[in-house]
């Protein structure tokens, strides 16, 4: 172990948290990738199907990413006005209701969990 003087202590100290900090933000990032792809997966699979077109169009795209910051929106790209009326239903025009088939939320759910343990993890 190299010996610090107590002037370069603080120095020390302030590289070593930007290290880790960088670690962990590069970790964060990867999981973040990881589950949203994982989050497309399952809204994929819990969408309704009529003409399939609904269910192949959600993808994902990083919207912003920084050295310590990574967002990332997941959409549909071929049908983005039904996704509203599916998930939560919707009238009929001749009068009574079409239910809703919940598919988003629960995925949301799921990758909201999903990626609050495996932060936990990578800050460990």
């Amino acid at each position: 172990m190299a010996s610090i003087r107590p002037e370069e202590l603080a120095v020390a100290i302030q590289a070593e948290l930007s290290r880790y900090s960088a670690e962990v933000a590069a970790q964060i990032k990867n999981e973040v990738k990881t589950v949203a792809k994982e989050c497309v997966k399952q809204i994929k699979d819990n969408s309704p199907t009529d003409t399939g077109e609904y269910k192949k169009g959600w993808k994902q795209k990083v919207a912003y990413e920084s050295a310590e910051d990574i967002r990332i929106r997941i959409y549909n790209s071929k049908k983005p006005q039904l996704a509203h009326l599916l998930e939560f239903g919707h009238a009929k025009r001749r009068g009574g209701r079409v239910a809703g088939k919940a598919h988003i939320y629960p995925a949301e759910q799921a990758a909201a969990e999903a990626l609050k343990n495996k932060a936990k993890v990578a800050v460990k």
